[in-house]
């Protein structure tokens, strides 16, 4: 074991050298973490994606059992290309207070933190283990922790609190809508546009079915957010792609298009998905088959991500509220792992440094007053570990 020590900056200068784009390995950035925490004399595990190519992170600080506090956070982040940086987003720069560099805010800076304070909670006498949870592709729909989180309560110790270090300027986080991201695909047949009675248009058949999701959309604007809490106040549905056809002088053949439903807490995304099918399959494929029997719509589903509920004075939030000085919690549009561990069985809050309104732009940045409110943050929860 060393004594030896880094500090929130100095590791988050360390984290954002590593380019973690969801598109490529996590491994040289995991690799540094376990060395690091092996510097101290933490062993980790490491839970290898079926590529073999990234992998999450569990360590275990204090006694090896049930009910610790666990601090999550995602080690990838989103592309730079097409963006237009002041600075290099792989190299931390300092500007006016501010730390920039891609990662920065979401969120390397909350890992960064956790990793400054591992001297301070080794040397801690613990009375409930503190665990570090990094994963891999949350960006991509929170697709790597589940193999992680999956272990919790089992070859893991489940705990009674998980911290989800997401940006919320330090906020206490207890409620964020769910996303379910879906295709739809129609595929009809093709005809010469002077014979239109001869083919199956798959565009128009998608334009029906987008009305239908328009519809669907303004259904959930009216029922609107009972809790009041969130901005928008509603579940909300988007169409965000669409591609079909290849000449104007051909009726298409295929159309394809993207749509998301980002739902409230209690909102059922299948129930609209199944919803949005029998639409499809009543009223809109009958009028394609009359011509071309072998036309289809199918419809998959891409991303889900689990909404986080609240769960008023559960020991996640208690925790944060008595870490962080706040009074009150509030509710983000933006979805976190933080609903798959709630999903696990364990009480989970979002709290972490910087602002998401930083996020996946150019010249992201972080405050450097948040990494050292994060640092007081962690300091309450290690007190809390030792059961002071």
């Amino acid at each position: 074991m060393t004594t030896d020590a880094l500090s929130s900056r100095e590791l988050l200068e360390k984290l954002v050298s590593f380019d973690t784009t969801s598109s490529r390995s996590n491994l040289p950035l995991i690799e540094f973490v376990r060395a690091y925490l092996g510097r101290h004399g933490v062993a980790s595990r490491l839970f290898m994606s079926p590529e073999k190519d990234k992998a999450n992170l569990f360590a275990t600080i204090g006694p090896r059992e049930d009910g610790g506090i666990a601090l999550s956070g995602h080690t990838d982040c989103v592309p730079v290309a097409d963006q237009d940086w002041a600075s290099d987003p792989f190299t931390l720069t300092e500007r006016d207070g501010r730390l920039y560099g891609r990662g920065s805010a979401d969120m390397k800076g909350f890992i960064a933190c956790c990793l400054a304070k591992v001297p301070e909670i080794v040397a801690a006498p613990l009375s409930r283990p503190v665990h570090l949870a990094f994963s891999y592709d949350e960006e991509l729909g929170c697709e790597g922790v589940e193999s992680l989180v999956k272990a919790l309560g089992e070859s893991e110790p489940m705990p009674s609190a998980v911290i989800v270090g997401e940006p919320t300027t330090m906020d206490v986080v207890d409620a964020h809508k769910s996303i379910s991201d879906f295709v739809t695909t129609i595929t009809g047949r093709a005809a010469h546009s002077a014979n239109i009675h001869l083919g199956a248009n798959a565009i128009i058949a998608a334009s029906e079915l987008i009305g239908e999701l328009v519809r669907m959309r303004d259904a959930a604007i009216a029922a609107g957010d009972p809790s009041g809490r969130f901005d928008p106040p509603y579940t909300t549905v988007h169409v965000g792609t669409i591609r079909g056809g290849t000449a104007m002088n051909i009726v298409p053949t295929q159309c394809r298009f993207s749509w998301e439903i980002r739902g409230l807490p209690g909102a059922d995304p299948e129930a609209m998905r199944a919803g949005f099918e029998r639409f499809a399959e009543s009223e809109v494929l009958p009028g394609l088959r009359e011509i071309a029997p072998e036309a289809e719509i199918v419809t998959e589903r891409m991303v889900h991500v689990v909404g986080l509920r609240p769960e008023p004075g559960s020991p996640a939030e208690r925790l944060a509220m008595r870490a962080s000085g706040r009074n009150d919690t509030r509710t983000v549009s933006f979805a976190t792992e933080g609903g798959v561990f709630q999903a696990q069985g364990a009480p989970t809050i979002v709290c972490g440094p910087g602002d998401i309104a930083q996020a996946h732009k150019p010249d992201e940045f972080i405050e450097i007053s948040q990494l050292h409110a994060c640092e007081r943050f962690l300091d309450r929860v290690i007190e809390t570990a030792r059961g002071r």
